[in-house]
């Protein structure tokens, strides 16, 4: 059997990264090269990946797709989302209700969207509500 145990999150400046990310995911996470910062989210590394500065030479593109994050406090992630600079707009993700506030999304889950300094799109989801199939 398979399993996830780390994804990367392009990014193109590391220091902004593990700031952004140090803030909404409230713990500072590990960097573990010059172009790495990790964040253990419930046993999958959240690696946020600086090509340029880990040396491998190109930049980093951002995702196309939304990364989902199930949290147990929707309302704090989403403060420190704002504090953070999180960019909410229908750009993000379109045609799924109201962006930058919680909302019951068709499928059940209780969420916001946003992006981070990078433009890769994310999704916070409250434990409770998380829908898995």
């Amino acid at each position: 059997m398979a399993r996830l145990f780390r994804f990367l999150l392009p990014v193109t400046d590391i220091e902004r990264a593990a700031t952004f990310y140090t803030l909404v995911l409230d713990q500072p996470g590990d960097r573990v090269s010059p172009g790495r910062h990790y964040f253990d989210c419930g046993g999958v590394v959240l690696a946020c990946f600086d090509p340029i500065a880990d040396g491998d030479g190109y930049d980093a593109k951002p995702l196309t797709e939304p990364i989902y994050l199930a949290v147990d406090d929707l309302e704090a992630t989403l403060r420190r989302a704002k504090e953070a600079g999180a960019a909410f707009s229908d750009d993000v993700v379109p045609d799924v209700g109201p962006l930058g506030s919680i909302a019951q999304r068709p499928w059940g889950e209780v969420s916001f969207y946003a992006a981070d300094p990078f433009d890769n799109p994310l999704c916070f989801v409250s434990n409770d509500s998380v829908f898995t199939g």
